[in-house]
Order: structure tokens, then sequence, then C-alpha cells
């Protein structure tokens, strides 16, 4: 299975061929692992990569209910779903965005920020539907107080637990694609950014219990930045697509405000009203007033620093706008002058040579030849 053109060889485990095969090498890992399970002396060992770990099964009336906690064995089941999305990254980049790209024709910065949109807007667009879904199904949307109540949330449904994997898994994976798609030494700050804060917040809420308000919360910024991301795509294709981005900046400012209040009402009210406020790493509790009052902190900071990034982001937009408005003024108005044709004596108004008085100058006889 090859992911790209190769025009070159290179020497084995050189930097070059280890960033042109590194889909292939990961692949190759996948398939060694995938080959586990039909042998019986590692099907247990080859399981701890595929399936989410600590299920507990309870016996109801109705039916069987499994629940999964979280443990150190979920780093195996991590590392595999992070080979997966090397994997599924390639192939978005090699079979979508390099054929756009060729059509395009685009400069160097510009195409790299059209990869990474690309990208991101096949992520945003998965997970926001995936996380809708949870939300339905859980019935989060239905009963908001459910975000807070019954707290520890230490038991989680398949698809909880394996939505939270896969986003660790995923921005985890976004770190070495820094290395394999030679992104610029300019924009590796501005991503290590967000792939840090995504990372921070997601594994927060997963080992502090906080899944049902993480879900809720992820949602929101998915969609914000799926519009942002589209919008970008759009405007690389046409400069002259620039509304989305209004529709972005609505999103945006409605997706901080709706997430200050959301972790005020569950964490700042909703957990503060709770009778078990003792720490107790067995339960899974971490319902004290210092971690309260840390994760709130941590919002806030994140949020407010979002909203003074955005603030400059649209004042730079106006500034540039107001800039081009100015340009174009000025060069309607040097097209509506006509300058007159100017002489020594005065100027030519109808034909006729004018003195600076407004008198006709006289005009000379020509001697005939």
């Amino acid at each position: 299975m090859a992911f790209r053109r190769r025009n070159k060889s290179y020497p084995f485990f050189s930097q070059e061929f280890l960033i042109q095969n590194h889909a292939d090498i990961v692949f190759s890992l996948v398939i060694f692992i995938l080959i586990g399970l039909m042998f019986e002396a590692t099907a247990k060992s080859a399981i701890l990569f595929i399936q989410p770990q600590y299920n507990i099964t309870t016996l109801t009336p109705e039916r069987e209910v499994t629940t999964y906690q979280y443990g150190w064995k979920d780093c195996a089941t991590i590392l595999f779903y992070f080979f997966i999305a090397i994997i599924l990254h390639a192939v978005v980049q090699e079979y979508l965005l390099d054929k756009v790209n060729r059509r395009l024709h685009l400069s160097k910065s510009k195409n790299t920020k059209f990869n990474e949109s690309g990208q991101l807007c096949v992520f945003h667009l998965v997970s926001s539907v995936w996380s809708f879904y949870i939300l339905i199904t859980e019935g989060y949307l239905l009963h908001p107080s459910s975000l807070w109540e019954n707290y520890p949330h230490s038991h989680l449904r398949f698809q909880v637990k394996f939505f939270y994997l896969t986003q660790l898994a995923y921005w985890l994976h976004a770190l070495p694609e820094l290395y394999f798609q030679k992104v610029r030494k300019e924009e590796i700050p501005r991503q290590l950014q967000y792939i840090s804060l995504y990372l921070v917040h997601i594994s927060a809420a997963y080992l502090l219990n906080l899944s049902r308000v993480g879900v809720v919360l992820l949602f929101l910024q998915y969609v914000s930045e799926l519009g942002f991301h589209i919008a970008r795509l759009l405007y690389f294709t046409d400069e002259s697509h620039q509304k989305m981005f209004d529709v972005w900046a609505a999103s945006f400012v409605f997706t901080r405000m709706a997430t200050l209040t959301l972790m005020f009402l569950a964490v700042g009210f909703g957990l503060a009203r709770a009778e078990n406020q003792r720490l107790d790493l067995e339960m899974g509790n971490f319902n004290t007033v210092l971690i309260r009052m840390t994760v709130l902190l941590l919002v806030c900071l994140t949020q407010s620093w979002l909203l003074w990034k955005f603030i400059r982001f649209q004042l730079r937009r106006w500034r540039e706008f107001r800039h081009e408005q100015a340009v174009r003024k000025k060069a309607n108005a040097k097209q509506a002058l006509r300058p007159l044709k100017r002489d020594s004596l005065g100027h030519y108004e109808n034909g006729l040579l004018k003195a600076e008085n407004g008198v006709s100058a006289r005009t000379k006889k020509l001697k005939s030849p």
C-alpha cells in the first residue's frame, strides 16, 4: 500500500526516507498488531491495542449493561488509534487534498494552510457529527442537569470512552505530523499552541470524570472550528469569498459565551451543591473546591486568550479592508480628474488657446511658402 508517489529513492532510515514512507511503515505496524489476533498466544496482548479496556458488566432486570472506566491500559489503545490517525491523514492528503492543490496552483504558504484546513475540516466534521450523536443518544440535550448530577461519572458507555480515546489519539498524532508534513518553522509555534490546548482540556475532562460536560464543549468547539476552516478553504479557492468569515465570527463569539456559561453552571454551581465534596481517587471523585476553581480558571484563561486573538484578527481584517477602500477611492479619483493641457501663454479650451486672464491669445499669421 503506497500512499505517495516516489520520484526518488532515499537510503533506508534516512530523514527523507522516513518522511516519504512514514504512512507505509505505520500501516505495517497496524497489520502486525491485527495479525496478532489470529493466534491464541498473542490475542490477549493484541486486543489491548484494539478494544477499550476496564469494562464492567452489570445485570439489570431488563438487560446487561456494560460500562467502562479508565486506566493505564488505555495508553495501548490510544497508541493503536494514533497509528490509524496517521494512516487516515495520509489517505486524505494523497487522495483528496493533493489533487485539489494541483488544480489551484497555490503558493507554498497558502498550500500549507490549505492542507491544514483540509485535514482539520474532515476531522471537525466527523467529530462534530459523532459528538452530536452522543449528546442525543445519551440524553444530555434533553436533560441538561445530567451533566453534573450523580457525579462522579466514572462509568462510561462504550461510545463515550471510544470517543475520548480517538480524540486523544488524533491530537497526539498531530505532533509528529508537523515533522512529516515539513511544516515551516514560523507555523510550528501556532500549531503547537492549539494542539496542546486540545490535549490538556480533553485529558482533564477524561481523567477528572467530567466526560459529559467535555462532550458538549467539544461539540460546540468543533462546530465553530468547522465553520472557520470551511471559510478558509473557500477563501483559498476564490479570495472574493469572505462572507463565510462573518458567519464564523458570530459562531465563535457564541461558542465562547456558551462555553463559559456551561462551565459556571455545571462546575461552579452544579458540582458545588453536591453532597460528597471530598477527594476520593478510588471512586474517581475530584469534586473539591481547589479542583473546581482550577478547572474554572483554566477554562476562563483559555477562552479569554481565544477572544483576545479573535479581536486582534478582526481588527487586522478591518484595517486591511479600510486600506483597500482608501486605495480604491484614490484610484477612482485619479481616473475622474482630466488634466488640462497647459501652455506658456495659458491653456487650451475648445481648441483655442486661452491666456491666464481668460483673453484669447492672438494667432500668428503664417507666411505662405
